[in-house]
């Protein structure tokens, strides 16, 4: 019983400490965007042109399919890109984008034997035979980027929208 207790405490304890490490942020409503991106295109740059064509200012990925002829990622913990050319099935886009900050963006990869490889989206991912690409835009949120002294990388800042203007007939 005495072991049971204790690691009830502890579960109970550590759900404290991962609420208090988390910031609570407001919510949004979410308005979906479908893309489909014909080959040769760059995939980072072309989803970083239709955020920014559409004044978008806090987007999630919420889903991608499609192949690629070249890969360009940075790596974990590594400075520099690193380059494939070959064919790929991408099997996970996930991450932020912003018109004014920028973009968060992961790619995971799959090549014709299955071996995946992932990281940092970087511009150079060009397209083979499509890419079908569902954003999330929430409206009612800004997204930043301020460096966290922790390690010095520029993270994610969620902020409420400022009010939008209505425009008078």
């Amino acid at each position: 019983m005495k072991l049971l207790s204790l690691l009830l405490l502890g579960l109970v304890a550590g759900t404290v400490r991962a609420q208090t490490t988390a910031a609570v942020v407001p919510s949004s409503t979410l308005k979906a965007y479908a893309l489909r991106l014909k080959p040769g295109a760059d995939l980072r740059q072309q989803l970083t042109a239709f955020v920014a064509a559409h004044h978008l200012e806090a987007v999630a990925v919420l889903t991608c399919v499609g192949s690629l002829a070249e890969v360009s990622l940075r790596l974990a913990n590594q400075e520099n890109a690193t380059h494939y050319r070959g064919h790929f099935e991408i099997v996970s886009l996930v991450g932020t984008l912003s018109a004014a900050a920028g973009g968060h963006l992961h790619l995971a990869v799959a090549d014709s034997t299955g071996r995946t490889l992932g990281g940092h989206l970087l511009d150079g991912c060009r397209i083979y035979t499509t890419a079908e690409i569902v954003l999330g835009a929430l409206p009612e949120l800004q997204f930043g980027r301020e460096t966290d002294p922790t390690f010095g990388y520029k993270e994610l800042v969620v902020k409420k929208a400022p009010p939008r203007r209505v425009k008078k007939p």
